[in-house]
């Protein structure tokens, strides 16, 4: 049974900790990522866990705009994205070797020579694009490094994912991180109580995560810390693939080439890898398209 609280996140401040946290669980929104391929169980799970984390990541993150996790590796799975906006919209995909008979099971031997790389485009101001290597047993482990290394500031990633129903995966997240302080005399008590309350959440099963409504799980864990929870942020797939996008793209190709594809195959045809739209061109769109003057609302098309 689908709980009504699945694809949200939800935002709260352990405010006697000095803690900020984060919750989110993946159902309908993880659909169309997980099952857009015949991806092995393995890149199911992979997929799974990193959309749970790029969703915390943008909570945390503020910023307008777009952001991405990208896996690059050198073992099995040689490439997994998963893509998302400030308003927490998700795609992704993966590649793997496909002449493999079986993947192995463990992170680090799905993923050789591995790193993540996290790419922030915001709407103003510069990119900006962190690498981490992905040398610890887990992504959430990995993860708990980024921010260390990025913020400086101690935090728990805790990553979960349930395929028990070939057609329906699922997926969670918790994410807690010190808040910064002014007052440095204060920090052992802070390390203090964030490896406190830490460890509080490493006592949530994975039965309770994905079953229990979100105030339970929060009461389950810290009903002697001081709670403070805000309002849910819906979570959904998208794509932000377009006709025009693919018209723009082609805008790079020689016309004398495209309009040759046309001629031997009858129009250009364009699929999006997140998506799977096809977007289809004839010899009008090309000489529109480096005209300068394409549309996509064609009278004809």
């Amino acid at each position: 049974m689908t709980n009504n609280q699945y694809d949200e996140l939800h935002r709260y401040l352990l405010n006697a900790a000095n803690v900020r946290g984060e919750l989110v669980r993946l159902e309908d929104s993880l659909q169309k990522i997980v099952h857009s391929y015949e991806y092995p169980l393995q890149i199911q799970y992979l997929l799974s866990e990193m959309a749970a984390a790029t969703c915390l990541l943008t909570a945390i993150l503020k910023f307008k705009g777009e952001i991405g996790i990208q896996i690059q590796s050198k073992g099995p799975v040689s490439y997994a994205v998963i893509n998302a906006t400030d308003d927490f919209t998700l795609r992704g995909v993966a590649r793997w070797d496909e002449t493999l008979s079986e993947l192995p099971e463990a992170f680090q031997d799905l993923l050789s020579d591995a790193v993540m790389v996290i790419t922030i485009t915001p709407e103003e101001g510069e990119r900006y694009q962190g690498v981490v290597p992905l040398d610890k047993p887990t992504l959430a482990e990995c993860l708990e490094g980024y921010f260390t290394q990025s913020e400086q500031l101690a935090t728990k990633v805790i990553l979960m994912t349930d395929l028990q129903h070939a057609d329906r995966a699922r997926s969670a997240g918790m994410l807690l991180q010190v808040l910064p302080t002014q007052a440095s005399n204060t920090d052992v008590d802070q390390d203090t109580e964030f490896e406190h309350v830490s460890k509080l959440a490493e006592t949530l099963s994975d039965k309770e995560m994905f079953e229990l409504p979100v105030n339970d799980i929060l009461y389950r864990l810290f009903h002697q810390e001081e709670v403070e929870v805000f309002s849910p942020q819906e979570v959904t797939f998208a794509c932000s693939c377009s006709k025009q996008r693919s018209a723009d793209a082609l805008r790079n190709v020689d016309k004398a080439e495209l309009l040759k594809i046309v001629e031997e195959d009858g129009a250009i045809k364009m699929n999006c890898q997140y998506c799977h739209a096809e977007y289809i061109f004839d010899s009008v769109d090309v000489e529109a398209i480096h005209a300068g003057h394409f549309t996509e609302t064609r009278k004809d098309q």
